[in-house]
C-alpha cells in the first residue's frame, strides 16, 4: 500500500491503517497470497515445526535403537534412513531457514521502521519454493527415505545407494533458492529501506547478524545447490564426476560441499547471535558492551566462517599444507565469536539482570555456545580431530553449536516478541520451567557423547561395543527429557493464542521500534515511519533503572508501568 493510499484509508476508514495485521483477512486465501511480511513469517514458522517435529521423532527412535549394543529393533537399513532422514530434515528444511525466515521475516522491517520488505511477492514466493522443495523431501520419506545422511557423500550417493537420493537432493536443492529469494530481500530491505535517522551505526544487532546472515546465504547457497546437481548428473547421466575408476574425484564434492556447509552454520549461528544481544540488553537493562566490536565481530565470523571448510577433511587427503592452513583460519574464527561471548558478559556485568523467560532461553544459549565453541577449538587441531574424526565427540560438538546454541536462541525469540507477534502474554511459569528442562535435557543428551566419542564410539553405528551402552542409554533418557522440553512451549504457546491475557504494546519496556508500534502490529507496520535520533539499546542507566518489581510478573505485563 502506497503513502498515498494509507492516507486515504485512514480519512475513509478510521482504523483501517492500524488494525492488526491477524485481522486483515482471516480466510485461507488470504494467508497464502499474503505479502505482509509478518504472515509470511507465520507461515514459516507453521512450516518448519512440522518438519521440526518429524526430524525429532526419527532421531526417538534412533536413540531407542542405540540403548541396546545389538541394535534390537532396526534393520541396518532402517537406521541408516532414519538418521539420515533426521539430518535432512533438520538441517536444511528446520535450522537454516529457523531463525532468518521466521523471526527475521517478522521483524527485520519492523526494526528498521520499514513497511514492509523490499520485494514482498519475492518474499511470498520464497516460502512457495521452501514449500515445494519440501515435498519433495516429503516423498523421498514416503517414499522409503534416503540413507546417504545429510552429506550425500559420494560415490555413495551417486553410484551405489539404492534410496531416494534424486528426491532428497532435489528437495534440498529447491529449498535452497528460497534461502537466495530471502537473503536477497534482506540485503535489499536494509540498504533501501531504512527509517530517517536509521544511520548503519543505530542498527540493532539483530538487524546487522541478519545482513550478515544474508550474505552468506546468497554467496554460498549456489555452490551447494551446484554440488547436488553434480550428484544427479553423475547418478542418472553417468558423468564420471566423483567415481574414482573413471577418473573422477569423491574430494571435489567434499570440497565443494563444505565450502557451503561450514558457512550454513553460521547461517544458523548468527541470527542467534543477534537474537541473544537483544534480548540480554532488554533484561540487564543494559546497552550492548562494546557495540561496534560487535558489529566487527559479526562481519569477521560471516567472512572467516567462508575461509574454514577445509577442516571437515584433515583425514580424507588433503595436504599437509592445506590442513595447516585450515587449522590456523578455524582458530583465527574463534577470536571474533569469543569476543562477542566476552561482551555479552561484560553487559550482564552490573547489570540489573532479572530472569524471565527469554532471559533464561538465551542464558542456555550462553552456555551451550560456549561449550560447542570450546569443543570447536580440539577440532580444529589436527592431531585431536585424526583422533575424534568420525566419532560421537563430532556429533556433540556440532549438537552444541546448532541445536544447544541456535534452538537455544530461537526460543529465546519467540518468547521474547511473542507478545509482539500474537498480542498474547504465556505462562511465565511454564516458560521458565521448560527452558531450566531443556538445558538439562540437552546437556544430559550430548555430554555423555563427548566421552563415549574420545573413547572411539563411531558415529552412525547402531551396533556397537558393551562398554558404550552406559553412555548411549544416559543419552537417550536425555533426548527424552529433551523431547518433552520442546513439547511444553508447543503446549503453553498455543494455550496463550487462546486463553492468553492481552499483552500491552511494550511488555518488556524495550528500545528498538518494533516496540514502538501495537502488539500485534498494524498491517502498515507504523501508522507513520518513526525517525530514529539515536543508537540502539537506550535502557536506563543503573542509577535510574526502573524497579525490577515492574518487569516481574508476566500477569502483569500487559500493562504499561
Amino acid at each position: 500500500m502506497s503513502e498515498t493510499a494509507i492516507e486515504s484509508a485512514r480519512d475513509e476508514e478510521p482504523g483501517a491503517v492500524t488494525a492488526s495485521y491477524l485481522v486483515a483477512g482471516h480466510t485461507l486465501k488470504s494467508w497464502l497470497t499474503t505479502t505482509d511480511h509478518k504472515r509470511i513469517g507465520i507461515l514459516y514458522a507453521l512450516a518448519i515445526t512440522v518438519f521440526f517435529f518429524i526430524g525429532g521423532i526419527a532421531i526417538g527412535l534412533v536413540r531407542l535403537e542405540l540403548m541396546n549394543p545389538k541394535g534390537a529393533i532396526l534393520s541396518d537399513e532402517g537406521y541408516n534412513r532414519l538418521f539420515s532422514l533426521h539430518g535432512i530434515v533438520m538441517v536444511w528444511f528446520f535450522l537454516v531457514p529457523s531463525i532468518p525466515a521466521t523471526l527475521g521475516n517478522f521483524l527485520l522491517p519492523l526494526m528498521i521502521g520499514a513497511r514492509d520488505v523490499a520485494f514482498p511477492r519475492l518474499n511470498l514466493i520464497s516460502w512457495y519454493i521452501y514449500a515445494v522443495g519440501a515435498a519433495f523431501t516429503c516423498y523421498a520419506i514416503v517414499a522409503g527415505g534416503v540413507d546417504t545422511g545429510w552429506t550425500f557423500y559420494t560415490p555413495y550417493s551417486s553410484l551405489y545407494s539404492n534410496s531416494n537420493v534424486l528426491a532428497a537432493a532435489l528437495g534440498v536443492f529447491i529449498v535452497g533458492f528460497s534461502s537466495i529469494a530471502t537473503g536477497v530481500n534482506f540485503i535489499t530491505t536494509t540498504h533501501m529501506l531504512r527509517a530517517p535517522g536509521m544511520t548503519w551505526s543505530r542498527l540493532p544487532l539483530m538487524v546487522w547478524a541478519l545482513y550478515a546472515t544474508s550474505i552468506v546465504m546468497v554467496l554460498a547457497t549456489p555452490v551447494l545447490a551446484m554440488s547436488l546437481l553434480l550428484i544427479i548428473a553423475e547418478r542418472y547421466f553417468g558423468l564420471p564426476l566423483f567415481n574414482p575408476s573413471e577418473g573422477g574425484d569423491p574430494l571435489l564434492f567434499q570440497h565443494l560441499f563444505w565450502f557451503y556447509s561450514h558457512p550454513a552454520v553460521y547461517i544458523m549461528v548468527l541470527p542467534a547471535m543477534g537474537v541473544v544481544s537483544e534480548v540480554f540488553a532488554c533484561f540487564a537493562r543494559r546497552r550492548v558492551f562494546g557495540y561496534i566490536m560487535m558489529v566487527y565481530a559479526i562481519m569477521a565470523i560471516a567472512i572467516v566462517g567462508f575461509l574454514v571448510w577445509g577442516h571437515h577433511m584433515f583425514v580424507s587427503g588433503e595436504s599437509q599444507y592445506a590442513n595447516v592452513v585450515f587449522s590456523f583460519l578455524s582458530f583465527a574464527v574463534a577470536v571474533p565469536s569469543a569476543i562477542k561471548v566476552f561482551n555479552w558478559t561484560a553487559t550482564l556485568h552490573r547489570g540489573q539482570v532479572t530472569f524471565e523467560a527469554p532471559m533464561l532461553y538465551a542464558l542456555g544459549f550462553l552456555g551451550l555456545f560456549t561449550i560447542g565453541g570450546l569443543t570447536g577449538l580440539f577440532l580444529a587441531s589436527i592431531p585431536i580431530d585424526v583422533h575424534v574424526t568420525d566419532t560421537y565427540f563430532v556429533v556433540a560438538h556440532f549438537h552444541y553449536i546448532m541445536v544447544g546454541g541456535s534452538v537455544s536462541a530461537f526460543f529465546a525469540g519467540l518468547h521474547f516478541w511473542w507478545p509482539k507477534i500474537t498480542g498474547r502474554l504465556y505462562s511465565e511459569a511454564w516458560a521458565r520451567f521448560a527452558a531450566i528442562v531443556m538445558f538439562l535435557g540437552f546437556n544430559t543428551t550430548f555430554l555423555p557423547q563427548f566421552i563415549m566419542g574420545y573413547g572411539g564410539m563411531p558415529r552412525r553405528y547402531h551396533v556397537y561395543p558393551q562398554e558404550f551402552q552406559v553412555y548411549h542409554v544416559i543419552s537417550s533418557v536425555g533426548a527424552l527429557i529433551l523431547l518433552s522440553a520442546y513439547l511444553l512451549p508447543l503446549i503453553y504457546l498455543g494455550w496463550s493464542l487462546l486463553y492468553g491475557t492481552r499483552a500491552g504494546d511494550n511488555p518488556w519496556d524495550a528500545t528498538g521500534l518494533e516496540w514502538q508500534t501495537s502488539s500485534p502490529p498494524p498491517k502498515e507496520n507504523f501508522e507513520e515511519i518513526p525517525v530514529v535520533n539515536a543508537g540502539p539499546y537506550h535502557y536506563h542507566p543503573a542509577e535510574e533503572a526502573p524497579d525490577a518489581a515492574r518487569r516481574e510478573p508476566q500477569e502483569a505485563q500487559g500493562r504499561k508501568p
